[in-house]
């Protein structure tokens, strides 16, 4: 099928792009020693003398007033900031001893070289607008009810955007790679008629999603059956009482029916709600219809006497798009149908219709290992043209998912929002020679050339969310300076620098400082009897006159996040701006960074001419 004749929005130059990169890059490099500190190590290692000058409150200070901080981050993501001379920011750290020194040139640095003020950026609604020129958007079932706040978000904007690129490329077929729980697949396939292959390599994330979409036919033959019965009881009542109107009003809708029959191809349609597949509930949450809308649809008129039944209109809830089928003068017969076969007629077409839909495969969840040499035809015996997506794809799953787009001729679009990135593998943190070996970062060439690595460290920092604490989410300092502190007593007391043990949670679970050490040595299985109250008290009172230190060390690495962040999204877009068959590619900000942290998602569009 050829595209239509409308052009996408235009898109960041490749020189643009990778302009862009070498400046976040010289930036980032100076930072990386603040970058791959771990405050595990804050006491252990004088982190804060050995990386920082001035004093903390005056670090907090600047970051509140200068920089990401000082206000939460712009909504619009495509409009650049003024031009600044990048070797004013170069001073901020002392070159020789890699200690930050100018905190101001520091807080606007790492303001300046985020996403939302770099101007690389493509407006989501203008992505949109190009993609669906005057097509009316699909109405239907919001996801509100069956996940949380977040995954609705995330949910609902990727798949109006995921919907939008198929249709503009006329493809029918969808991969979800890394499908997890099944949201958004289940959700593409049941309000947007898309058939999605997800992917995922937990054989119990699978399993749960063949579950639901049996709880799903399950519960969607119950609504039918108890439909069916209400409609019987509802048809009697209405005969009985008011037989004389029944049958005017009869008359009176059929001929609206008859009049109308060429423009109900323009209603809204009913789109299937995820009763079941994008939910792990046994139970199911009670429906909320409205009812003058949904008897508009069915019977093309408001009058009171042809409300259908709550039930039925659940019914109707959970049908697919296709199932409301046009009125003609061949269903009906003006002068013999009264309502009640009317409706009746009406709900044997929607269940036959109710009962083709489920018993097709729009969703199939499958488990499989994605590399960046999967033949995904060994996995999916009908693979077609068809578009990859991936929502919070973890570490190299996401660079993957690039590699595998670029490579395979029947993959037409991606849409991949990656996420996890201290997962990453990278190809120059370590000496050892792995040639064959794909790693997740560096993907593109300028990086690759540099052997520029970022370290797990650094990439840890890439996770934590700016915009949360911009907006008063507040970092966990206190547990921050737990684990620094029981570090020196660990070193100090047991002579342990490196361990494979973790201490996890603990912090949640314990009452008292005392209790949070105990407990982390049993979980490191070190002998805690010989370590009494009053020493492990004097540890504590030892540093807690520096916490500030830590939470303004803290403080550093989160607005730094954005930057490194950056840093690997403009490595995946340089490297597909380097592929020769792509005809659109770009980054664009989907989702609310506060309900959503990793909110950018990598977009391209092969050449149509691409076979």
């Amino acid at each position: 099928m050829s595209r239509p004749s409308r052009a996408l929005p235009a898109q960041l130059p490749p020189a643009a792009a990778a302009r862009a990169l070498r400046r976040v890059a010289r930036f980032v490099g100076r930072a990386l020693p603040l970058c791959r500190a771990h405050t595990v190590e804050f006491f252990t290692r004088g982190l804060w003398q050995r990386l920082v000058a001035p004093r903390p409150d005056a670090v907090l200070e600047a970051l509140r007033a200068a920089g990401p901080l000082a206000r939460p981050l712009a909504a619009g993501s495509g409009t650049a900031a003024a031009p600044c001379d990048d070797n004013i920011f170069s001073s901020a750290f002392v070159i020789k001893s890699e200690k930050l020194y100018q905190c101001t040139l520091f807080a606007l640095a790492s303001k300046y070289y985020s996403l939302s003020n770099l101007g690389v950026c493509t407006p989501l609604e203008d992505v949109l607008e190009a993609l669906k020129g005057d097509s009316e958007e699909a109405t239907g079932i919001k996801p509100d009810e069956f996940m949380n706040n977040k995954k609705s978000h995330e949910v609902q904007v990727m798949s109006e955007l995921v919907d939008s690129i198929a249709n503009y490329c006329g493809i029918k077929q969808v991969i979800d790679i890394g499908s997890g729980k099944g949201y958004l697949s289940s959700f593409l396939s049941m309000q947007y008629n898309l058939k999605v292959y997800g992917i995922d390599s937990s054989s119990s994330n699978t399993n749960g999603a063949h579950e639901r979409n049996r709880k799903l036919k399950k519960h969607w033959k119950a609504y039918q059956s108890r439909g069916k019965e209400n409609l019987k009881s509802q048809s009697l009542e209405m005969a009985n009482d008011r037989p004389v109107e029944h049958e005017l009003n009869c008359k009176k809708i059929n001929e609206e029916l008859l009049n109308n029959s060429n423009s109900l191809q323009n209603q809204d349609q009913v789109i299937v709600q995820d009763l079941g597949a994008s939910c792990g509930f046994t139970e199911m949450a009670a429906l909320e219809t409205n009812t003058e809308t949904e008897a508009d649809l069915v019977t093309g008129t408001h009058s009171h006497e042809t409300k259908l039944s709550e039930e039925v209109l659940a019914v109707l809830n959970v049908l697919p798009v296709d199932a409301v089928e046009d009125f003609s003068s061949s269903h009906f017969n003006c002068g013999e149908l009264c309502e009640e076969e009317k409706v009746q007629r009406k709900m044997t077409s929607l269940k036959t219709k109710a009962r083709k839909s489920s018993e097709s495969n729009l969703y199939l969840p499958l488990t499989s290992r994605i590399t960046a040499e999967t033949e995904l035809s060994d996995i999916i015996t009908d693979l077609e043209d068809c578009m990859m997506v991936g929502l919070h794809t973890c570490g190299d799953l996401a660079a993957n998912t690039l590699r595998i787009f670029t490579a395979k001729p029947q993959i037409k679009a991606v849409c991949s929002v990656g996420c996890c990135y201290h997962l990453l593998s990278e190809q120059f943190e370590n000496q050892e020679e792995c040639h064959d070996q794909v790693w997740g970062f560096p993907m593109c060439q300028y990086l690759k050339d540099k052997g520029w690595c970022c370290g797990r460290n650094a990439r840890m920092s890439a996770c934590l969310a700016l915009e949360r604490v911009a907006v008063g989410q507040m970092l966990p300092t206190e547990s921050l300076f737990y684990r620094a502190v029981l570090q020196v007593i660990i070193e100090e007391i047991y002579g342990v620098t490196k361990s494979d043990r973790h201490v996890g949670k603990t912090f949640s679970k314990s009452s008292s400082f005392v209790d949070y050490v105990r407990r982390s040595l049993k979980k490191l299985e070190l002998d805690d009897s010989k370590l009494p109250d009053s020493c492990i008290m004097d540890y504590y009172e030892k540093y807690k006159h520096r916490m500030n230190e830590l939470e303004a060390f803290n403080m550093l690495k989160v607005v730094l996040a954005p930057c490194i962040e950056v840093l690997i999204l403009l490595d995946r877009l340089c490297y597909l701006k380097e592929q020769e068959n792509i005809a659109w590619s770009g980054l664009v900000k989907l989702f609310d960074p506060v309900k959503s942290p990793r909110c950018y998602a990598v977009i391209a569009l092969k050449n149509q001419s691409c076979s």
